[in-house]
């Protein structure tokens, strides 16, 4: 998948902040919109910040998932 798929599926949920230190360090900060929760990443690679995040977003959406209750059809 590419980085611009991916970033636009993070910022359906996210709000994000992409800052750089004098090292060429990055830094993505992702700030939930509902909840305001926040979680940082640090890389220099523009590539890997984006697939930590996106990893990040696959893993706070499948347990949301996971909670739906399976009831068996009436027979």
């Amino acid at each position: 998948m590419r980085n611009t798929t991916k970033l636009k599926h993070i910022l359906s949920k996210y709000s994000i902040d992409l800052s750089m230190d004098d090292d060429g360090c990055m830094q993505l900060t992702l700030v939930d919109k509902t909840d305001g929760s926040m979680q940082s990443f640090e890389s220099s690679s523009y590539s890997t910040l984006i697939t930590k995040a996106y990893s990040n977003l696959l893993k706070q959406v499948k347990p949301a998932k996971a909670k739906k209750v399976w009831l068996p059809p009436n027979a």
